[in-house]
């Protein structure tokens, strides 16, 4: 445990490019999603989302992606998309994070940075979608991210600010919180094996000499509504040794870990952990539900029932679903079971979806057999099947399904990425490529672009995850 919390610190690295308004309708039919040019030309706005005073649930806080103009994190202000190759370089930090390729900086207490040897301040430092929750007493209210692939800690930016001097007024300030309350060393709540001082669980993260942060894991309250609130909640205050480039204040951890905030929830039989639904358009929010009802419960219902979480001994606070299945339209590819089963990482803040290499060239085969009548257009980035529909009226594209032991399906409707979000209409790219290098053998990642516009429904009481459509 004791290189989990400064790992997670290099886990909050990508952008998922959105699919904006744009002149055309689209319709799923037949296993394939059509899109059709129009003359609506709407440029995306800021839809509010449901005060807390509404009808929303305690536990329902409304998501945006951190560049969209709405995001509360005011991230995306005079922000563009990231490109495909971009994309593919913030996948490349993340997964290299959560796999653990890094090198060791400091043997006493085991932590580690990560092997690009990056600086801290070049790095995003953000989470991708945002929400608005409070920290400590009296309450302090923070735009933070949420991830469920850490490996074991809530992260918030604290005061004081960097070394550098820049303004840091949306980080949370300890000094004003009469709840908080520091973990001493050797409590079995501190994840480290040595620490800065015996009398609290601090940490130096040092890279040649220079101290990029100073944490200390403490706990304090955590407020998610007017009547949802967590006491003794344990997170990392973090102190800046350089600057960051984003706005966000920290990022929640949903992760399995006994002290993330998934494990803290109260729970129903109707209830489960929590849920998220990731937006589409940037100009609407999506949703975090912490204690969600059940979809049966509520008439909606998950697609081919629940898959069953994977225990992995290398990732033990992670969620793994075993891939037994993948359709191109209406067509299941060609694979034997044994070269097709793989753990499949459900992962929020990872752009794109990574497959085997033999998984992936079936799908690419498949794909492009059924695409063969539209013109082919180069490469982006690691993205290798391109089409340009900028000539086409209306084209159709076939679904994606993936499989997971359990029953549960996962039916992709964003399978394509677009080089110009706003236009449906230019070059667009199938949203997979083949597992890299440095990824375990015999593990898939789904990422951001195959979640978006589905409530993702996490069971973790019952070890299961779900999958609704349609969900914001």
């Amino acid at each position: 445990m004791a290189s989990a919390i400064p790992s997670l610190l290099f886990c909050l690295l990508v952008l998922a490019p959105r699919l904006g308004s744009s002149s055309h309708t689209s319709f799923i039919n037949g296993g394939k999603q059509t899109f059709v040019r129009s003359s609506d030309s709407r440029v995306p706005t800021c839809s509010p989302a449901p005060s807390d005073g509404g009808e929303v649930p305690a536990g329902r806080l409304p998501v945006m992606h951190r560049l969209s103009p709405c995001s509360p994190s005011s991230a995306g202000e005079g922000k563009s998309m990231l490109s495909a190759g971009d994309a593919f370089d913030r996948d490349a930090l993340r997964l290299r994070a959560i796999f653990r390729e890094s090198e060791p900086e400091d043997s006493k207490v085991g932590l580690t940075i990560p092997a690009t040897g990056a600086p801290l301040a070049a790095l995003p430092g953000a989470a991708d979608y945002n929400v608005v929750v409070g920290f400590g007493n009296p309450v302090q209210k923070l735009a933070v991210g949420f991830d469920t692939a850490t490996v074991g800690a809530t992260l918030l930016q604290c005061k004081p600010c960097s070394a550098d001097g820049d303004p840091c007024d949306k980080f949370f300030d300890p000094s004003r919180s009469y709840s908080l309350a520091q973990i001493p060393c050797a409590s079995p709540d501190c994840p480290l094996r040595a620490c800065s001082e015996p009398s609290s669980c601090t940490f130096a993260l040092k890279k040649k000499g220079a101290v990029l942060v100073n944490a200390t894991v403490v706990t304090d309250t955590l407020t998610v509504s007017r009547s949802a609130s967590a006491n003794d909640f344990r997170f990392a205050c973090l102190e800046m040794g350089a600057g960051t480039t984003e706005s966000s204040s920290g990022v929640l951890d949903l992760s399995r870990e006994r002290h993330s905030l998934a494990s803290r929830v109260a729970l129903s039989p109707d209830t489960v952990a929590f849920s998220y639904c990731l937006p589409a358009d940037p100009g609407f929010p999506g949703f975090l539900s912490l204690g969600a009802t059940r979809p049966e419960r509520s008439g909606r219902g998950v697609v081919g029932g629940y898959a069953t979480v994977w225990d992995k001994a290398s990732h033990p606070n992670l969620y793994f679903l075993r891939l037994v299945g993948v359709s191109v339209g209406v067509r299941h590819l060609r694979v034997p079971p044994a070269a097709l089963a793989s753990d499949a990482l459900l992962e929020v803040h990872t752009t794109f979806n990574y497959l085997s290499h033999h998984v992936y060239a079936a799908l690419r085969h498949e794909f492009r057999e059924q695409m063969r009548e539209y013109r082919r257009a180069p490469p982006l980035g690691e993205l290798e099947t391109c089409y340009d529909f900028s000539r086409e009226s209306s084209y159709s594209v076939p679904m994606i399904t993936l499989r997971f032991h359990g029953g549960a399906e996962l039916v992709i409707d964003h399978m394509l990425y677009f080089k110009d979000p706003r236009n449906v209409f230019g070059v667009a790219c199938l949203a997979f490529a083949p597992a890299p290098a440095y990824a375990p053998a015999g593990v898939a990642v789904v990422g951001s672009m195959a979640q978006v516009n589905m409530e993702v429904v996490y069971d973790v009481r019952g070890g299961k995850v779900g999958f609704v459509p349609n969900g914001c």
